[in-house]
């Protein structure tokens, strides 16, 4: 493939439709240019669909993993229906037993390709079987895939020993904590599914509580595929008192911050809240990043997607899984989580994940760096209604460590509403499409990718569809502010 450098030559305009961001066969992220590009991927017009040489792996199958699909489904000698391909036996298990209860009279069954586990599902267990590969993030790497495929050679057991050990012990420096107190996982979302596995052993199965509004995911996967999930959109402490009186959850989750809305709950004190109650606290610093913010003290687990600014090329997905050395559950959450695994962050992906996050204590100053330029320059920049920021919130400021900074991902809305934002968001001269914490600037209208089917709902929650979200990336910053300005102007 040919690298194209995306920050200096962007896909932005109509002809980029479809392009991987980056251009490699892992990429995470894929070019949606225009507004109407991004509603005919929501609506699943089958014309751009065709067009995507990529999509976010969770979402859909990346291509070398749709390949795997489709020789599992001429092998089994079947026309309709899918198949999702899991790095072992154990995940696709799990998936097996969620689909069969969940739809009832759809059929599903396991059969081995290439050595990878893929789960055959009916019609009528697909919609089922693409949630849990949603929502859990267990399913195979496209790393697992091209290995399958005879496209990549596996790599040595001892450079994936080495790369496994790099990376924990990375982690567990910037975290201030032991490295036996890091879990690798293949996704964020895996990730926090093995959490909630561990909480379920040791605590009641309860619906778990969500404070502060949602990354739809982090929502979705207790929700549908555990015990159920409810949310709390309150800020007063003596509110928050009463829902957890009232649910009595089994855990309560909070991200830090926010994603679009980039605002933290006061942390201090929903932890003593929840732990004056016996409740564990899970949080999510996947935005926020543990180089900027210590989550530690006050949740008892805390889950990051290291596939944004962790890895910061946007082609790895990866997440860890932290149990804090302060939690009352730490000598029990040391001893079950590891039996909840189901899939342990695969070797190939762990070796370009070492590499790739090498530079991670120096990129991460300069992404907090030019994302505060960028918020300052739209701040007084006239079409600009408001900006969202993690530095306008004073609870992201008590997490924060000694000259940290707020993380590189911002929202903002224009003066003129949707109109407006469609004629903006075509003219601008950046990567658009999903994801966040790419070395590349990276903006969308998040809330219609995440929120599509539910926008009535957003809105309710204080949440417009015509948000812009913007990842900001290693872009010279005055030739970034350039570009805003140009599109701003339209």
């Amino acid at each position: 493939m040919n690298k194209r450098n995306l920050l200096d030559n962007p896909c932005w305009s109509a002809d980029d439709l479809g392009q991987a961001l980056p251009n490699s066969p892992h990429a995470v992220s894929v070019a949606l240019p225009r507004w109407e590009d991004v509603i005919a991927y929501e609506e699943k017009d089958p014309k751009c669909l065709k067009s995507l040489r990529s999509i976010y792996p969770r979402f859909g199958q990346n291509p070398l993993i749709s390949k795997i699909s489709s020789q599992a489904l001429k092998l089994q000698g079947i026309s309709t229906g899918s198949a999702w391909p899991f790095a072992n036996i154990d995940s696709a298990k799990k998936a097996k037993v969620f689909c069969t209860q969940a739809s009832g009279q759809g059929e599903v069954s396991i059969s081995e390709v290439f050595g990878l586990q893929c789960l055959i599902a009916s019609p009528l267990a697909t919609p089922f079987a693409k949630a849990f590969w949603q929502h859990t993030g267990l399913g195979a790497s496209s790393r697992l895939a091209a290995i399958a495929l005879n496209i990549d050679e596996a790599p040595s057991g001892e450079r994936a020993k080495k790369a496994f050990s790099e990376l924990t012990h990375r982690l567990a420096k910037i975290y201030s904590c032991n490295a036996s107190n890091i879990q690798l996982h293949p996704s964020g979302m895996a990730a926090l599914s093995t959490a909630l596995d561990a909480i379920f052993k040791i605590k009641q199965s309860n619906p778990t509580l969500q404070i502060g509004f949602p990354y739809v995911d982090v929502l979705k996967l207790p929700e549908v595929i555990y015990e159920g999930s409810d949310l709390c959109l309150k800020n007063n402490p003596k509110e928050i008192e009463k829902v957890l009186d009232q649910n009595n959850p089994s855990a309560v989750i909070v991200e830090l911050p926010s994603n679009p809305m980039l605002q933290c709950v006061d942390l201090p004190i929903i932890s003593k809240l929840a732990h004056e109650r016996d409740i564990p606290l899970i949080a999510d610093d996947t935005i926020g990043s543990p180089i900027n913010i210590d989550a530690l003290p006050y949740a008892d687990i805390v889950f990051s997607s290291l596939t944004k600014s962790f890895a910061g090329r946007g082609d790895i997905l990866a997440g860890a899984l932290v149990i804090s050395p302060y939690s009352k559950w730490n000598s029990e959450l040391t001893k079950v989580i590891p039996n909840c695994c189901l899939a342990p962050l695969s070797p190939p992906d762990a070796i370009a994940l070492e590499e790739a996050s090498r530079d991670v204590l120096e990129r991460i100053p300069k992404l907090n760096k030019a994302c505060l330029t960028l918020k300052s320059q739209l701040e007084e920049h006239p079409a600009i209604k408001r900006v969202l920021h993690p530095g306008n919130c004073k609870n992201f400021e008590k997490l924060m460590r000694p000259k940290a900074g707020h993380g590189c991902l911002l929202s903002f809305e224009l003066k003129g509403g949707l109109e407006k934002t469609k004629v903006f968001y075509d003219a601008l001269e950046v990567c658009k499409g999903p994801s966040l914490g790419t070395n590349f600037t990276l903006a969308c209208p998040y809330v219609l990718l995440a929120h599509y089917n539910e926008l009535k709902w957003a809105e309710s929650c204080g949440v417009p569809k015509h948000l812009m979200r913007v990842s900001v990336g290693l872009e010279d910053p005055e030739k970034l502010w350039q570009r805003f300005e140009k599109a701003l102007a339209t």
